[in-house]
C-alpha cells in the first residue's frame, strides 16, 4: 500500500514540475524586423499562414533549432518564425515629443526603433560619398509574392520540409 501511495505522490510531483516548466517555456518576444511571416513549417520555404510587423508581440509555444512556433495576440494565428526575426527586448513605439507629426509609415517606425533615421542616413551618405545606393534601393523595393515563391519552389524541385529549406 505504501508503495502505491509513494508512486502516486511521485507522479503528482513530476506532473506539477512538467506543467510548471511548460508555463515558463511560453515567453513573450517582439518582432525586430520590418515585416515577418508566420510559416506552417519551420522553414523559409514553408507556406505563409500569417504576417506580422515590427514591434508586434508574440508568445513562444515551442522551439525547434533556430525556429520558434509562436502565437499572435489572441492565439488564433500560430506559425513558425526564425530566431533572427525576434528579440526578447521590449520595443517601444512612442514618439516622445509633442511636436511630432501624427502619422508615420511602418518603414519609419522600423528604422527609428533600430536607431536609424533620415538624419543618420544623410550623415552616413556624407561620410561615404563613393557608395552607390541604386541597387540597395531596388532590392528594398522588391516584393516576392507567395505565388512566385511557390513557383520557384516547384520549378527548382525544392522540398520545403526541412529547416531553412534543406533537402
Amino acid at each position: 500500500m505504501f508503495r502505491y501511495i509513494f508512486m502516486i505522490a511521485c507522479l503528482m510531483l513530476l506532473g506539477s514540475l512538467w506543467l510548471g516548466s511548460t508555463a515558463v517555456a511560453q515567453k513573450t518576444m517582439n518582432v525586430q524586423v520590418k515585416e515577418s511571416q508566420l510559416r506552417a513549417t519551420p522553414s523559409y520555404l514553408g507556406k505563409i499562414v500569417a504576417r506580422t510587423t515590427y514591434g508586434s508581440s508574440v508568445t513562444v509555444l515551442e522551439e525547434r533549432g533556430a525556429w520558434k512556433r509562436v502565437s499572435l495576440g489572441s492565439g488564433k494565428n500560430q506559425g513558425w518564425m526564425h530566431n533572427t526575426a525576434l528579440t526578447s527586448k521590449k520595443i517601444a513605439l512612442k514618439a516622445g515629443q509633442s511636436n511630432v507629426g501624427t502619422s508615420v509609415t511602418r518603414d519609419e517606425i522600423a528604422l527609428a526603433g533600430k536607431g536609424f533615421s533620415e538624419e543618420v542616413e544623410a550623415q552616413y551618405r556624407k561620410s561615404n560619398k563613393n557608395l552607390d545606393y541604386t541597387w540597395i534601393n531596388k532590392m528594398e523595393a522588391m516584393k516576392v509574392s507567395q505565388e512566385q515563391m511557390e513557383d520557384f519552389i516547384s520549378g527548382g524541385r525544392l522540398t520545403p520540409g526541412g529547416e531553412g529549406g534543406r533537402l
